[in-house]
């Protein structure tokens, strides 16, 4: 079978079954004791080795194979979760990991065959056996007696492969309702047949065969009980085969054969239940009553075929029917042509609206509902795309527990990872592009900012040390910070290593303020490191951490107090595609500037302009604003005339805010950003172009580059 069609779906599952394992084992080490855990993670294990299997990635299998065997062990309580099971668990993922990577980019999952992880595994099993060996002599008195304890008091249900021969349906155990229940289907020309499947030994997902088997023979009648129990079929807690007990008008050769044509089926037997021959089955009438009980029957035969009717409805729905996900994968390319799709809308939308204001000038307005109305429709596609291209960051958070624990151990330090607000959803694009920024970050707080367990104890702070990553909506913005308790950034130690490096002057140094200081930081090859490891310190982080973030359209900023910790705040737009933004004009041409870094808009008199430092600035409510005139940015020349007040645009980046001094507010307007490629790479203050209505190109500016 070519199973090379469901490569994304494979690589997509498998993902989702590594980060889980993932978790769950993070958990386990956390409460090694929780039942729970282990059988999600044996699940997750189980299934991640059947779809190997499947795909014929047998390295992968093998793995995946050998792990399960230790996950079945630790579920049955015959092993115990410690530091060093939970070591060689996660190098077996990451093992997983790069023959996931291995397959992405080929297609193959490589020659490495992990034999020393296979090993260590088989190792883990070989000390529960040597161990097990051991305690045997003294245990297999109190064993035996306690087996043969057992068999006395074992539950009818589960001892149908004590049954004779092949017809193990006589083994089951029926109440009274099932018993009445097949009673009264024999009265309407119904049969009750029993039909004991067998798996085939080679078969990788047997719990997705007896499901099929289930769906295909109730096509054909009515399951009423299932041995093993439909739950324990569904989690696969079965040998090689299952009994069903099936009321049905087909013959048995058409109910039989419904079960033989799934796939991996090795045999299927069946019979006729003869209710004499169970073992539960008493007389339910007797000649004296018999006339009562027919007269009795409309009025009584109907409560207890219903109530059963309830159960094994239950049984069917648990057996193979498990609750669909309400989520669908969606290729971001087929986003990316509708959001197209949406752009063009708006852009048409636009033309119209320019039309209309045309035609309404000439007196001629007819056209203005149905242009009110393509607003309101495209204004609603536009959310609704954007609703679609909107993901939780959890994806990206969410590797991040097991890095800080790697980093525990690797720096030799006590710390913990703390985070909320993974649910917050972002840009699709946007959460792609921020796992390395805030991996940085997070190593950088686990190196750098917190202390070694002895300092921290000198300074009375918890030896161990904690790192939070929040994240949360604040607007048309969402905002990410991560923070720690640790020592937090040394001001001085800062200033001292820029004037070792020529970065500031003496002079300079005098005058800058902390955050000044900080923002050197972000300086390219700056570190004040006193030793460079694997894990940061290499001066080339930060920077790297910066430029990522403001190709976004996001900016980054810094609080620290010495000796308290350190926050870095990184402010990001929800989307990146289509934005509202105030129209303006500076000498002649047409710009956008984005509504999420407008304050508000000011008239200033001439003569309210101050000078400070040779630089002009406003006082604006008790606050003094530099003023930045876009003429000059722009190098175009200004329509204003002289003595003209001033029309300033007041934005915001951060805890910064500057005016923009421009010609003249055209209004607001829902734009397509349009990329610029490398035309006007060199421009930083231009984030991008814009079609208009009228077919003009208006420039995108970057109020953060401008402040």
């Amino acid at each position: 079978m070519d199973v090379s069609q469901y490569l994304d779906i494979f690589l997509d599952e498998t993902k989702e079954h590594l980060q889980n394992l993932s978790d769950q084992i993070m958990a386990l080490e956390a409460n090694p004791e929780d039942s729970n855990t282990i059988n999600e993670i044996f699940r997750a294990a189980h299934t991640l080795k059947g779809m190997a299997g499947t795909m014929g990635y047998k390295r992968m299998q093998t793995l995946t194979h050998d792990m399960e065997n230790v996950f079945s062990e630790v579920r049955s309580g015959k092993l115990k979760a410690n530091s060093d099971m939970i070591d060689i668990l996660f190098n077996c993922l990451d093992a997983l990991d790069e023959y996931t990577q291995n397959i992405q980019n080929t297609a193959d999952e490589g020659t490495n065959d992990n034999e020393p992880l296979i090993k260590r595994l088989n190792d883990l099993l070989k000390g529960q056996s040597q161990t097990a060996e051991k305690a045997e002599p003294a245990q297999a008195e109190t064993e035996k007696a306690d087996s043969s304890k057992k068999a006395e008091n074992a539950a009818p249900e589960n001892t149908a492969s004590s049954a004779t021969g092949e017809e193990k349906w006589y083994g089951i155990h029926l109440d009274s309702s099932q018993i009445h229940v097949i009673e009264e289907a024999r009265k309407q020309n119904m049969e009750c047949y029993g039909i004991n499947v067998v798996v085939q030994d080679s078969c990788l997902l047997k719990a997705a065969r007896a499901f099929l088997v289930f769906k295909a023979v109730e096509e054909k009648g009515e399951i009423i009980v299932s041995n093993p129990s439909a739950q324990d079929v569904e989690d696969e807690r079965f040998d090689k085969d299952f009994t069903l007990l099936v009321l049905s008008k087909h013959p048995l050769e058409e109910v039989m054969k419904a079960a033989e044509n799934v796939s991996e089926i090795a045999n299927v037997t069946g019979g006729v239940l003869e209710l004499e021959k169970t073992k539960d089955y008493k007389p339910t009438e007797t000649p004296q009553a018999e006339g009562a009980t027919q007269n009795a029957e409309p009025q009584t035969s109907q409560a207890p075929a219903a109530k059963n009717q309830e159960k094994t409805t239950d049984k069917k729905a648990a057996a193979g029917k498990p609750v669909v996900s309400r989520t669908v994968r969606v290729d971001i390319e087929k986003l990316d042509v509708l959001m197209n799709l949406v752009s063009e809308l708006i852009i048409a939308k636009n033309s119209l609206v320019a039309a209309t204001g045309q035609l309404r000038s000439s007196g001629e307005n007819g056209v203005g509902e149905h242009i009110e109305y393509l607003e309101r429709v495209t204004t609603s596609l536009h959310e609704s795309v954007m609703k679609v291209r909107m993901v939780p960051i959890e994806s990206v958070v969410n590797k991040f527990p097991r890095m800080i624990r790697d980093l525990s151990k690797k720096l030799n330090k006590n710390m913990e990872l703390h985070m909320s607000g993974e649910e917050t959803e972002l840009d699709r694009t946007v959460v792609d592009e921020i796992g390395d920024p805030l991996m940085h970050l997070l190593r950088n707080s686990a190196d750098h900012g917190l202390e070694s367990a002895e300092v921290r104890a000198q300074r009375g702070k918890n030896p161990v040390g904690s790192i939070f990553l929040d994240a949360y909506q604040d607007g048309n913005n969402v905002v990410i910070e991560v923070r720690d308790d640790g020592n937090g950034i040394d001001i001085e130690a800062v200033k001292n290593k820029a004037l070792e490096r020529g970065t500031i002057t003496p002079e300079q140094a005098a005058v800058m303020s902390d955050k000044d200081v900080i923002n050197l930081l972000f300086l390219p090859s700056f570190s004040t490191a006193k030793q460079v490891t694997d894990v940061s310190g290499r001066g080339v982080g930060l920077d790297v951490v910066k430029s990522k973030i403001e190709s976004l359209s996001g900016e980054v900023e810094v609080k620290s107090q010495l000796g308290q910790g350190s926050t870095w705040t990184i402010r990001l737009p929800l989307t990146l595609a289509i934005i509202q933004t105030l129209m303006v004009a500076v000498g002649g041409e047409k710009y956008a500037i984005s509504l999420g870094s407008i304050q508000s808009l000011e008239s200033i008199r001439p003569d309210e302009v101050k000078h400070v430092q040779n630089k002009e600035v406003i006082n604006l409510r008790g606050s003094v604003l530099p003023l930045i005139r876009m003429e000059e940015v722009l190098d175009v020349e200004s329509t204003r005339k002289p003595g003209d007040d001033l029309t300033v645009v007041i934005v915001k980046k951060g805890d910064k805010m500057a005016g923009l001094v421009i010609d003249e507010l055209l209004g607001q307007l829902e734009i397509v950003i349009k990329p610029l490629g490398k035309y006007i790479k060199q421009c930083k203050f231009i984030s991008g172009a814009t079609i208009l209505g009228d077919g003009e190109v208006a420039l995108i500016l970057d109020a953060n580059a401008l402040i």
